[in-house]
């Protein structure tokens, strides 16, 4: 197929952290379509860090939100109007930005065909997103696709890491951290985040010191647990650690870091990173690390629909047993078998990133 002339692109995740990461391959897809596409998001104020430095965007736009003063709301429509945007795609579709690019004379405007909030779009794809049949990043790779194929650009194929840092940036991660922690080289570096953000099911602190301990005692090679927080959370974290440390697992708390982004960019450090389905989680799964999440097993939040966009072989996922009773209930989880079958999996994971990679 000949390409199309390069296309100016504005698409809408303005949500969570994690829904956020999860638009990352779709991003890569459009922006990989043509060698001149300009790709701009609009994101809300707190996860703009990680969308200036997202490799597939070209523009950041900031919304401020539903509930922000007319002259805020005003000089956001006159920027997108300014902005002469060819196509606007929403990957999670509200009637106020679908009204918004309908006011800001996008011609194209795509989104799934929920709620009536379709209404203010002229090209709808169908997804039942509820049924959660696939991931959250398929669905939203399906609307770049059907966007691409609509302006007639090829459709390129992405693939993990949709954030690609450069080698020399963990390498960099890791000496910083060993400087900070005294981390050993030899041994694993399993990262730990026990908070949610207040949004996800997770499992409990006293679950999370159960299986630290476990994996501990089923590994060959003793892993140096190195737990992680979010805003608030840090007393939380550093219960945990002194808890594992009482049990005699080797943890320390990360470091205060100065921003989101270098947050981020120190969990390219893990060797492995363990959370529930938080924002945190889903950015070790852009940047392709291995991870471990635990999801409660309701149909709206399953391990599928809320998986990791890292490769296969670097993604384990855990729920209690799938009834409607109790599919939230995620102290049914057998935490000691959730353990061993970590550590068959994967008996020996370091910064060797051959172990993981075939398997």
């Amino acid at each position: 197929m000949t390409q199309s002339r390069p296309q100016r692109i504005l698409v809408v995740r303005n949500d969570k952290l994690g829904d956020f990461m999860l638009a990352w391959p779709a991003l890569a897809c459009l922006k990989s379509a043509h060698p001149d596409n300009h790709v701009a998001v609009l994101v809300p104020t707190y996860t703009a860090p990680l969308a200036h430095v997202c490799p597939w965007v070209d523009e950041v736009v900031l919304d401020p939100g539903g509930a922000a003063p007319r002259r805020q709301q005003k000089a956001l429509l006159a920027q997108l109007r300014a902005g002469k945007f060819d196509a606007l795609l929403t990957l999670f579709s509200t009637s106020r930005i679908g009204w918004l690019g309908w006011r800001a004379g996008i011609s194209l405007r795509m989104a799934p065909a929920t709620k009536w909030a379709q209404i203010f779009y002229n090209f709808r794809i169908k997804q039942r997103r509820s049924r959660s049949q696939k991931p959250e990043y398929a669905y939203n790779q399906d609307l770049a696709t059907a966007l691409l194929k609509t302006l007639g650009q090829d459709v390129p194929t992405p693939t993990p890491p949709y954030w690609p840092l450069p080698d020399a940036t963990r390498d960099t991660q890791r000496q910083r951290l060993s400087d900070e922690l005294a981390l050993p080289s030899t041994r694993p570096w399993w990262f730990l985040h026990p908070g949610s953000g207040g949004s996800a099911v997770n499992l409990s602190v006293a679950q999370y010191v159960d299986l630290a301990q476990a994996i501990t005692l089923n590994l060959s090679i003793s892993p140096k647990w190195v737990i992680t927080y979010g805003p608030g959370e840090e007393p939380t974290a550093q219960s945990l650690v002194e808890t594992l440390n009482a049990r005699e697992v080797d943890a320390v708390l990360m470091p205060p870091r100065a921003s989101l982004t270098d947050f981020a960019e120190t969990l390219a450090a893990a060797d492995v990173f363990i959370a529930g389905s938080t924002g945190p989680l889903h950015i070790a799964g852009a940047l392709n690390r291995p991870t471990i999440g635990f999801y409660p097993a309701k149909r709206s939040a399953t391990p599928l629909r809320w998986q990791t966009c890292n490769a296969e072989t670097r993604r384990l996922a855990f729920s209690p047993p799938a009834d409607d009773a109790s599919a939230s209930d995620m102290s049914r989880i057998d935490i000691a078998a959730v353990a061993s079958h970590i550590a068959d999996a994967w008996p020996t994971p370091t910064a060797t990133e051959e172990t993981l990679c075939n398997r």
